[in-house]
């Protein structure tokens, strides 16, 4: 005989299927006009920051008009605001958009509020940015070649400034001195524009950061160009006859600072779609391309769009930065 559920497990499993399929229409008419946040976790005004308000608008149309603001929540290396979607609510209506730093950040600090595999949902990638090698106006050296002798001459005498622990000047710093197999002093401060005003002044000889930080100082002339980080030569006006490092002599040298987006870890499926194809509609946009290549970067046109692809690349990196960051012994925490 077929037995009836006692009336409490009845009642639980009727509201639990009802909640699921409350849970599946609402996933299905996302975003609904309700509005989605995009958590920046650094400060107002910089190169992610610009991403991310360009992106917002790219990616309105393709989500019926929907509003998207931009939510700053900077400190502690990007920590803070990665933590803030970790904990957020699974609904698709927060969003996380950061650099690079999802992948450094676990070889950076020994103790995280969050597991960068475990606690999101990766909705792909969105671009790359380049870095550029500079130095100070002052320096004689006029070619990388020239430049690695002098460093070699003179170990321990080159200073090499950084924004900050963890960002990606610091990063491309270790991965230069690693790969140059050289002594430098570094110099860390507390943001790009510091670092920059003292490398015009000559206060510190190089400096290793973002196309978006450094391309109107080189088309300026105001700084010493040596090379890009990428394996082909930048399109970009004032960057097209900077060489890159791997032609000048230090092989397969490649650095760009990517950016990528997010979602809370349980997000429903049908939700992370939805996301996933406005952002490729986003990437597609001619003034959202625009937009990017007058910053420098590169819109992401391959597999790492799709969620998986953009996974498996940011572990790819996590082993990439760990054994340099080891080496090093130079942590954020």
């Amino acid at each position: 005989m077929k037995k009836t559920p006692a009336p409490a497990v009845h009642l639980a499993l009727t509201l639990a299927l009802g909640l699921a399929a409350a849970t599946g229409a609402q996933a299905q008419d996302f975003p609904g006009g309700k509005p989605i946040t995009i958590v920046v976790p650094f400060a107002a005004g910089g190169p992610t920051d610009r991403v991310a308000r360009d992106l917002a608008e790219a990616m309105r149309k393709p989500l019926d008009g929907t509003s998207i603001v931009i939510d700053n929540a900077a400190g502690a290396g990007s920590t803070i605001g990665n933590a803030k979607v970790a904990r957020a609510r699974p609904d698709g209506y927060t969003l996380l958009l950061t650099h690079a730093g999802m992948a450094t950040t676990p070889v950076l600090y020994r103790k995280l509020p969050y597991n960068y595999e475990t606690d999101f949902e990766y909705l792909g990638m969105i671009n790359d940015v380049p870095m550029t090698v500079i130095g100070k106006p002052q320096l004689q050296a006029r070619s990388f070649g020239e430049l690695r002798e002098w460093i070699a001459k003179n170990p321990g005498k080159t200073n090499l400034g950084n924004a900050g622990i963890g960002s990606a000047s610091h990063l491309c710093g270790l991965l230069l001195q690693s790969e140059l197999k050289a002594e430098m002093t570094t110099v860390p401060y507390k943001g790009t524009a510091p670092a920059i005003a003292d490398l015009l002044g000559g206060q510190i000889d190089l400096l290793c950061d973002q196309t978006t930080n450094t391309t109107s100082q080189i088309e300026a002339g105001k700084v010493k160009a040596y090379g890009v980080t990428t394996l082909k030569r930048l399109g970009t006006p004032a960057l097209k006859d900077l060489p890159t490092l791997d032609e000048s002599g230090l092989k397969n040298f490649q650095v760009t600072i990517w950016h990528g987006l997010y979602a809370p870890k349980g997000t429903p499926a049908p939700v992370l779609r939805k996301l996933n194809d406005a952002l490729k509609a986003a990437l597609k946009d001619p003034e959202f391309v625009k937009k990017e290549e007058g910053l420098g970067a590169v819109v992401v046109a391959d597999r790492r769009v799709e969620p998986a692809e953009h996974r498996k690349f940011v572990q790819q990196e996590v082993a990439r930065f760990g054994p340099v960051v080891k080496a090093a012994g130079v942590y954020a925490d």
